[in-house]
């Protein structure tokens, strides 16, 4: 098999590949056998009818193109990887010549061409003399508090309160949706903790100081359900408000909700764990400064189909095709996450970090 590349933009090529017939002689074979176990020919049995009969009753033609068909993804991923390509998205093939046509013909190539977005090859810019400068490693006493907060959380437990919902607070509400005075939507009986945005805009504001029994009305916009992107009028009743009462952090507890005797050693292992988070964080955060710095440097042209994709992908998960103005916003996100994964591909050694310490901050 022989291929040549040609590129047509900085991040898209044309693979030309040229396959011979005794290479594609395999996938003929292949579908010769698959085809005589599909179709029904009076004097003989399925799986037994042989390849001349098939070329009379079905077609030569239709045999090559089951063939074709058949091996052409791995001629192409052979192609690819001859020539060192990192291809983004599917490619779009285009047969151009198929042997064997006639019976009994074996000479000439099947030849395909297929262009496809590829990462683009950039020249990452010298390191010296840059610098970042990082969060230190010192767990404090709130870094540990806050751990040992969201693990008492977990064995929290929710209890009925006489006063206004307020942050954090679970409520167990009633939804009703209407647009132009129309109910579009309903439901019931939903938990919702205060606070946590990740319902409908606007809702955690609508919650906060409303009681149990209580209703409220609000604006917001759709984002999910035949009406998504619209705006409708909300409206919310709170039929109980609870909030999570956590267990005493003392030995009990540490028996509880680990493997630990004490308290001490729970606190301990939670202060090891903090400092294993904030080394961790501390790494991302030298990478992400980093990429600020190297992307002033650096023009990294970015494939519009591969964003494009991934735009179309994101927006028909939240049901969201026709609002234009959040497309814009998620296009910026895409090209930017894509401009960032083409720069972290570089070389290890291109982009490798060496660190100074210092008591209260890491200089990369």
């Amino acid at each position: 098999m022989k291929s040549a590349v040609e590129t047509l933009e900085p991040t898209k090529v044309r693979l030309t590949v040229e396959v011979p017939y005794d290479e594609l002689k395999p996938s003929i074979d292949h579908a010769y056998a698959h085809i005589a176990e599909q179709v029904t020919i009076p004097g003989f049995r399925k799986g037994k009818v042989p390849p001349r009969i098939i070329d009379q009753r079905v077609g030569r033609p239709a045999v090559m193109e089951h063939a074709v068909n058949e091996g052409l993804s791995a001629f192409y991923a052979e192609a690819v990887r001859e020539n060192k390509l990192r291809p983004l998205g599917q490619p779009e093939v285009d047969v151009t010549k198929v042997p064997g046509l006639v019976p009994g013909d074996t000479d000439g190539d099947l030849v395909f061409t297929a262009e496809v977005e590829v990462r683009p090859e950039i020249e990452v810019p010298s390191l010296d003399g840059l610098s970042v400068t990082v969060e230190g490693l010192e767990v404090s006493d709130e870094d540990v508090q806050g751990r040992l907060d969201s693990l008492r959380e977990r064995f929290g437990t929710l209890v009925g309160v006489d006063r206004p919902a307020a942050d954090k607070d679970f409520a167990v509400i009633d939804l009703v949706a209407t647009i132009d005075g129309e109910e579009v939507d309903t439901v019931s009986g939903v938990s919702y903790q205060i606070g946590t945005g990740n319902m409908l805009e606007g809702l955690d504001e609508a919650l906060t100081g409303l009681s149990a029994g209580e209703t409220t009305s609000f604006e917001t916009t759709l984002v999910g359900g035949d009406h998504a992107g619209e705006t409708a009028q909300v409206t919310v009743t709170a039929t109980s408000v609870k909030e999570r009462e956590l267990p005493e952090a003392d030995d009990d507890f540490a028996q509880m909700a680990s493997e630990f005797d004490t308290v001490e050693e729970l606190l301990a292992d939670v202060r090891e764990q903090a400092g294993k988070v904030k080394a961790q964080n501390q790494a991302v955060q030298a990478r992400d400064l980093l990429l600020e710095q190297l992307l002033e440097k650096v023009e990294i042209p970015v494939p519009s189909g591969a964003v494009e994709a991934e735009v179309h992908r994101h927006l028909e998960s939240e049901g969201r095709l026709e609002d234009e103005t959040h497309r814009g916003e998620v296009t910026e996100q895409a090209t930017e996450a894509l401009r960032n994964q083409v720069l972290l591909e570089a070389p290890a050694k291109t982009l490798g970090l060496k660190s100074s310490r210092a008591s209260s901050s890491t200089t990369w």
